[in-house]
């Protein structure tokens, strides 16, 4: 059993947020002595699917909606699933997005690093957008002055 401040350090986590998460049911069968929160294994597992979930960009009313559904029992194996399922379309969206992102950002890595190589960004002017380099694979480098083009 763990207190609430040592949860709080493994997971990098406000008390007060743990104590928010409580408040709102999150940790349905948590143990108290003398008032104090303890918490178990399976408050630490619930922590971890409840910062999964949070991160996937799910809000606090629908986690705790998936946490009664656990109490429930295996009655709610499908709803489960299927919250699961969204999420992870949601953040595979996000995925995708982000790789957006990273491709423009790997792309100007390139650039400036042409342009620092050339003094100018003249050269790279001139051949956008139909003469540009073929997309680098994201792991090939920065672009940077001291590689090798």
């Amino acid at each position: 059993m763990f207190t609430i401040g040592q949860v709080s350090e493994m997971f990098r986590i406000p008390i007060s947020t743990l104590r928010y998460y409580d408040k709102e049911g999150l940790f349905p069968n948590m143990e108290r002595a003398s008032g104090i929160r303890r918490f178990g294994e399976t408050e630490l597992e619930a922590l971890r699917v409840i910062e999964c979930l949070k991160q996937s960009g799910l809000e606090i009313r629908d986690i705790r909606r998936f946490m009664q559904w656990c109490c429930e029992g295996s009655g709610t194996y499908p709803q489960r699933k299927a919250l699961f399922e969204h999420q992870r379309r949601v953040v595979e969206g996000q995925i995708r997005r982000l790789e957006r992102t990273l491709a423009m950002i790997d792309f100007k890595c390139w650039y400036y690093g042409q342009a620092i190589r050339d003094g100018s960004e003249d050269r790279i002017r001139a051949m956008m957008p139909d003469h540009l380099p073929a997309a680098r694979d994201p792991g090939q480098g920065t672009g940077s002055p001291d590689e090798t083009a």
